[in-house]
């Protein structure tokens, strides 16, 4: 009985060591957009109001702000070739305005 109870004890351990590794691989991979830019460190990024405003500038001349105000996102990429996207969401509600 203790020889039983040890062996389910040891591939308990080992279950659970190898889920805990692969959730942190997954974890890597679902990072969103925005985050991969903020830490590329070619990039500028600069974060105001407690994290509710941040603006990122690429090498490439691209401009992104994303601000948070009263449970609203507002999300704007001004491009290098001069075209603009704007992204509002407000209650699950997204809409979205590009210019060329």
């Amino acid at each position: 009985m203790k020889i039983i109870t040890k062996n389910i004890v040891l591939v308990l351990l080992l279950s659970l060591a190898l889920v805990s590794c692969r959730e942190n691989e997954d974890t890597e991979e679902e990072k969103s957009e925005v985050e991969r830019m903020m830490e590329d460190p070619d990039n500028k990024v600069e974060v105001k109001d407690g994290g509710d405003k941040i603006k990122i500038e690429t090498p490439e001349g691209d401009e992104i702000k994303i601000k948070k105000d009263d449970g609203e996102y507002k999300k704007k990429v001004d491009r290098a070739d001069g075209s603009e996207t704007k992204i509002k969401v407000d209650d699950g509600e997204v809409k979205v305005k590009t210019d060329n």
